[in-house]
């Protein structure tokens, strides 16, 4: 019972994740494109202190949407905040790392063969650097450096890459993939709550007092749109990071953590494409060389092409054998009922209980197993290579 509510709890939470996920970056993503279609107002709307102005049709009607430069003469009776969708969205990632990660199962994050830790290790690692990263981010965003952009991204490039290689050297590669992304999206979320709201408070505070805005609002509403936009390019990342548990063949890679970078590199390049078009500058190129860097990638990390045994050197492995490598690593999870106390249904829908299934799914099985080591999970069974060597021979001779 404890197994099937712990189910039923990660069910909820990530729905409840992803809901405040498409909020909080849709969110994100109309206000970049509304920025970058502003156009100039008109001179009378100028004299209001109008920065630009839009107009939009949607949903059966007109909508004329303004922006004023620093804020209205009058406060309006009621200011519609954004902010909910990333705090939401912080909490029930964190929710979900807890129950998923840390209270679930320990294959997910610990893997033996890279660094033998303890719950509670592992645990003070990936909040560690939760922590550290976004000290070193909020020290760097408000130092000088926030005026220099180029400099800046590379700069953060090369720490989140840095924090990537790191945490595949003691996590599992499914773990190290999902506490890089707690790393993005907690500053994310900081950029929100230690810089958009605070500088829209400002900027509120002012109106109210019927003051002109200052220099130091001006300062903080700059900062306030730099951290947006930083939040924009990271969006597309995130979101990878976000589904990234259902494909092993990235994470299982040894390389992952380069294939990683890779992936969060090219999906912001991309990113830029758009928010240069929205301006009506149109670089088109900059799509042509997000494609070709994907294809290239793709083919880099495929799997070497399966090569056909001598079986004078690799006799066929029996059905025997390999029923007892699938009894001893395999059907705890891949069974109708699995014995693993984590799982209430096989992972993925697979089950392995037998040798016809086995042959089945023989392309997944060799993908997780052979060509890779990410099953079983977290090696907990202490699959050798010699067994993963006589699975992969068998699956060879028997594919349907």
């Amino acid at each position: 019972m404890e197994a099937y509510l712990s189910e039923w709890l990660s069910l909820l939470v990530r729905w409840f994740h992803v809901i405040a996920g498409v909020a909080w970056i849709g969110a994100s993503f109309y206000f970049i494109w509304l920025d970058n279609h502003l156009r100039e107002p008109p001179e009378w709307k100028k004299k209001e202190g109008i920065k630009g102005d839009l107009w939009a049709i949607h949903g059966g009607g007109f909508y004329e949407i303004a922006k004023y430069r620093l804020g209205p003469k009058e406060m309006p009776r009621e200011l519609h905040w954004f902010k909910w969708e990333a705090y939401s969205t912080l909490l029930s990632g964190l929710a979900l790392l807890f129950v998923v990660y840390y209270m679930g199962s320990p294959g997910y994050l610990i893997d033996p063969a890279k660094a033998d830790l303890s719950t509670g290790a592992a645990i003070a690692i990936g909040l560690g650097t939760i922590a550290v990263v976004l000290a070193i981010y909020e020290t760097l965003i408000r130092s000088p450096l926030a005026d220099k952009g180029k400099a800046f991204a590379l700069i953060l490039f090369g720490i989140l890459v840095l924090v990537d290689w790191g945490l595949f050297q003691v996590f599992s590669g499914r773990g190290a993939f999902i506490h890089v992304g707690a790393v993005i999206g907690t500053i994310m979320v900081a950029n929100v709550f230690l810089g958009i709201i605070p500088s829209q408070r400002a900027l509120v505070a002012s109106v109210r007092a019927g003051e002109e805005a200052n220099e130091k609002v001006a300062r903080l509403a700059m900062l306030a749109k730099l951290r947006s936009t930083h939040n924009n390019y990271l969006t597309l990342p995130i979101i990878f990071i976000m589904i990234s548990n259902h494909y092993p063949l990235l994470y299982g890679n040894p390389h992952g953590w380069a294939i990683l970078a890779a992936i969060g590199f090219i999906t912001a390049f991309a990113r830029h494409y758009f928010n240069l078009r929205h301006r009506d500058i149109n670089q088109p190129w900059i799509l042509a060389v997000a494609a070709v860097l994907t294809v290239a990638l793709i083919w880099l990390v495929a799997p070497a092409p399966a090569t056909t045994l001598d079986t004078a050197d690799h006799p066929e492995v029996s059905d025997e054998v390999a029923t007892a490598l699938i009894n001893t690593h395999c059907v705890a999870c891949h069974a109708t009922s699995p014995g693993h106390p984590a799982f209430q249904a096989p992972p993925a829908g697979i089950k392995l209980e037998n040798l016809s299934l086995l042959a089945m799914h023989a392309d997944k099985v060799r993908q997780v197993a052979v060509d890779s080591h990410y099953m079983p999970l977290g090696n907990l069974t202490g699959m050798t290579d010699e067994e993963r060597q006589q699975l992969g021979q068998w699956l060879q001779h028997n594919q349907p």
